[in-house]
């Protein structure tokens, strides 16, 4: 027989589950490979099968589609449509169907060239995996639905202003479709243009810059922050604050006041920055933002008409004490304080060695720039440190004082440093003095650090006692308060635990504060007396 045979170069390959015999079961043609040979030549050896093996070759070479069970032509000159077979017609089993992915054939099959490969072999494209985008520069754009609803907002929006909104006319845009509080429409205007917004100047920074799609504190972040920045300073808030003094009805009483006006706005500042710039760097970056309670805070704000129950960062009274508690100790009033000044806080209750160390500027670098001399902000982080002791803020603020060698733990030998002073006033007070090492056993138990040798921020910060340990080292009035367990004192965290120890002290503080200026104006002869939402600093 003359045909041309196609092989690797281990010679002709036969499959033995292509013969299937009824005479011979499958597992004889395995087990006898010499048998499976010889039938195969048997069957080769036919002239039909012949031309048909001579025919497939032909059409192979020329390129031409290959029919293994539909050949026509002289390849199949009897008509028929199937392979010639060694078996009378109709005494051959059929094929047992085969999955593609588990035919033995599959595996057994050489590769050849790719005009010689062969019809029975079923070649599968490597199917490649989409992924979809998960990072976008900018943001996840919004979804289709919500930014139509967008468009229609403004459209309706826009319709009776076709020459763009003014800036007193943009608050209900930043309020009512940003979602933003309405003290940020003037910086969000100035962020879209100085003198007037038209629809297509908002929807190309509002929609096509993506805001749409952001959370709110990203919102007020990209407001808020300068472009070149990749996060907030001190002055970014001013605008908002100003905005929020000229339109909040509870502050409205400020207007006549401008001097008051800039002082709430920096204690404001002042105050957001301490609990939140963690990193005290004056630096605010989103991810502190994101953390903190502040977005919340300026929303309560817009809606709350009482500033004064806004206890976070806006309070009026909040400031009211701390204002006057500044006030009062700068005797000369150039807005700075030294040690002197600073000794006389709270009845002379600090030690004057906790007074060096903070003028020191162990806990925090001065902003005052004059040496010995603390100014406002500085006195803002300090009385915040002081009224709060259990705040993160606070335990690193003292912490750093007590931290002589500043090694990060502090050892009994840098604990007894600093009560040694309290037990010297104790004993001119003609208090019974409680020696160091029953001193020193009590603030182990209350802090129970990992090791008995020393206290790191971490143990403190794992305690609630902890603000206690500062009192005992260096405020001798508070120490003798804790001692005695005011009933009142314990009774009152309890009803409320969601006020801090600042929120109680300044709610304190500022009625004291007004009865002694209503005192003050009766003796004066004044018949009228501030009311104590109303009250003015001075």
């Amino acid at each position: 027989m003359d045909i041309d045979t196609v092989g690797g170069e281990d010679g002709p390959y036969l499959d033995t589950d292509l013969l299937q015999l009824p005479e011979v079961s499958p597992y004889v043609l395995k087990s006898s490979p010499q048998l499976a040979e010889n039938l195969f030549s048997q069957w080769l050896a036919l002239p039909d099968t012949c031309r048909v093996v001579k025919s497939l070759i032909d059409d192979g070479k020329a390129g031409k589609p290959i029919n293994l069970f539909g050949i026509s032509g002289t390849a199949n000159a009897g008509g028929g449509n199937s392979l010639p077979s060694m078996f009378p017609a109709g005494s051959g089993p059929p094929l047992s169907p085969r999955s593609s992915s588990s035919s033995p054939r599959m595996s057994k099959q050489k590769t050849s060239p790719s005009s010689l490969r062969s019809p029975l072999k079923l070649i599968r494209e490597p199917v490649q995996e989409v992924i979809p985008q998960f990072y976008f520069q900018n943001g996840r754009p919004p979804a289709d639905e919500l930014k139509e609803q967008c468009l229609s907002r403004i459209n309706q929006i826009f319709s009776n202003h076709p020459n763009g909104l003014q800036i007193d006319e943009f608050r209900p845009v930043a309020k009512g479709l940003c979602k933003l509080p309405s003290f940020l429409s003037s910086a969000l205007f100035r962020k879209i243009d100085l003198e007037k917004v038209t629809r297509d100047a908002f929807i190309k920074y509002w929609v096509d810059g993506n805001m749409l799609a952001m959370d709110v504190a990203t919102c007020i972040f990209n407001i808020l922050k300068q472009p070149e920045n990749k996060y907030l300073t001190q002055a970014d808030f001013r605008p908002a604050l100003r905005e929020l003094l000229a339109t909040h009805s509870g502050l409205e009483f400020l207007q006549n006041t401008p001097e008051f006006q800039e002082r709430y706005a920096q204690t404001v500042i002042y105050r957001i920055f301490y609990y939140i710039n963690r990193s005290g760097n004056g630096r605010l970056t989103l991810r502190e933002l994101k953390r903190s309670n502040l977005v919340a805070a300026m929303q309560h704000a817009d809606e709350e008409d009482d500033i004064n129950k806004v206890i976070r960062y806006f309070s009026y009274e909040h400031f009211y004490v701390i204002y006057c508690k500044f006030w009062e100790l700068d005797t000369d009033h150039d807005f700075l304080i030294d040690k002197e000044n600073l000794i006389r806080y709270g009845n002379h209750s600090l030690t004057y060695r906790i007074v060096d160390r903070i003028f020191s500027q162990v806990p925090r670098k001065f902003t005052s720039c004059i040496e010995g001399k603390m100014g406002y902000e500085d006195f803002v982080y300090f009385m915040l440190s002081e009224e709060d002791k259990l705040a993160e803020p606070s335990l690193e603020y003292w912490f750093r004082c007590i931290d002589l060698d500043g090694n990060g733990v502090l050892t009994p030998n840098e604990l007894q440093f600093f009560y040694e002073e309290q037990l010297h006033r104790m004993e001119c007070m003609a208090q019974e003095p409680v020696l160091f090492e029953d001193i020193l056993c009590q603030i182990v138990d209350m802090i129970a650090p990992k090791r008995e040798a020393f206290i790191t921020l971490r143990d403190l910060k794992a305690s609630k006692l902890s603000g206690n340990v500062f009192n005992i080292l260096f405020n001798l009035n508070k120490f003798m308060a804790f001692e005695s367990r005011d009933p009142f004192l314990i009774r009152q965290e309890r009803e409320d635990p969601t006020l801090t120890d600042w929120d109680r002290f300044a709610h304190r503080e500022y009625i004291r504060l007004s009865m002694e200026e209503d005192v003050e104006n009766v003796s004066n002869g004044s018949a009228d007396v501030w009311d104590e939402t109303l009250e003015a600093p001075f």
